[in-house]
């Protein structure tokens, strides 16, 4: 399989980090393409200029060749901290430049935006790792898990991936290594479960 990993965490060394490390690893052992991107090492730029809103546009090969990977993967897994119950803003650029119009959705003939778009992208399951530093009792009772209806049902749904998983790790600022290393190993176990060896 041609899986898309996307990371967005600015430090090196984070948790992020080593959970995107823990997947791409666990896929390149089971001998599935991968296409890895740290945003925020490449300096992902997130900001959508108003001539990139539409379908036909020049795009920068840069996005061009991520348009390209995201329209050929048969999975995403996309791993980022919970920051005020959204992704990191390089993360949300990039979903705003990277899932357009023609390449993650689009909209039936006489349709002129004011519908439901039809989903593009082939993926049929998508993996979402989260850390926090809230208690999942707390994220629950007070903000009713923002990022669960922003993944699902705002973003992959409508591009046409329809089995969407979200874990969270928390609280990530009190824990100690020994719980962090399980943590990486559950990272392992759900990637293999759902992605395991490619016997193409």
């Amino acid at each position: 399989m041609k899986i898309s990993v996307i990371l967005g965490h600015p430090k090196k060394g984070s948790f992020n980090h080593a959970i995107a490390q823990a997947v791409v690893d666990a896929l390149h052992k089971n001998l599935h393409e991968v296409f890895y991107h740290d945003l925020y090492d490449e300096r992902f730029d997130p900001i959508l200029d108003h001539g990139e809103m539409f379908k036909e546009c020049r795009l920068s090969p840069a996005i061009k060749l991520y348009c390209k990977e995201i329209s050929g993967s048969d999975a995403i897994i996309i791993v980022h901290p919970n920051w005020w119950g959204q992704p990191p803003a390089i993360l949300k650029g990039w979903i705003d430049r990277v899932l357009r119009p023609g390449v993650a959705y689009d909209f039936l003939d006489g349709n002129n935006g004011e519908g439901v778009p039809k989903g593009l992208l082939r993926a049929k399951t998508a993996l979402i790792f989260n850390t926090s530093n809230t208690p999942s009792h707390r994220e629950m009772k007070v903000f009713g898990d923002p990022l669960s209806a922003l993944w699902e049902k705002c973003i992959f749904n409508l591009c046409g991936v329809k089995d969407v998983r979200r874990k969270m790790y928390n609280v990530i600022v009190a824990s100690t290594p020994k719980q962090r290393e399980m943590w990486l190993q559950d990272v392992t176990r759900t990637v293999n479960r759902f992605f395991p060896p490619d016997s193409r």
